[in-house]
């Protein structure tokens, strides 16, 4: 597969993330190999189904979740999208969240999606948003950082 290609792959990719609704989930589905591997902070999954299962979840779990991609790059071997995610998460009292992260995409000879690898700080740009949680991720951190 030439660079070209990729970059054409992962073009349709984004795109469809961007248009990503709970209507209009199964417009992912062709573009994913049967065996496909999805991994993120909070799973590990492969197969098409499964990771379609993923997205369910996830419009079942947020209100008007979106994705808006800020960036594409093509590599070698793999593709990334630099993406802003936010939606109001309903089992947190519809608390707004808003995560920048980067997902690193392979492609097969055919275009599918063999592997999507998202990279994102689930610690602070989720969990510390939340009273209990927080404060104790904060305080962990410091930990963790050098003498000021």
């Amino acid at each position: 597969m030439t660079g070209t290609d990729r970059a054409t792959a992962l073009a349709a990719y984004a795109i469809c993330f961007e248009e990503l609704t709970s209507d209009h989930l199964e417009a992912l589905s062709p573009l994913l190999a049967d065996d496909v591997r999805f991994r993120d902070p909070f799973s590990d999954v492969r197969g098409r189904q499964a990771v379609l299962g993923i997205f369910r979840h996830m419009f079942e779990a947020m209100e008007a979740p979106t994705f808006v991609v800020l960036d594409q790059a093509v590599g070698k071997e793999a593709c990334y999208l630099k993406w802003r995610f936010s939606g109001r998460v309903k089992s947190a009292a519809r608390r707004e969240i808003e995560i920048i992260g980067m997902s690193e995409v392979t492609f097969n000879e055919d275009s599918l999606v063999i592997s999507h690898i998202d990279h994102w700080d689930a610690a602070s740009q989720v969990f510390g948003l939340f009273p209990v949680l927080g404060p104790l991720l904060r305080w962990l951190s410091r930990g963790f950082s050098p003498a000021r």
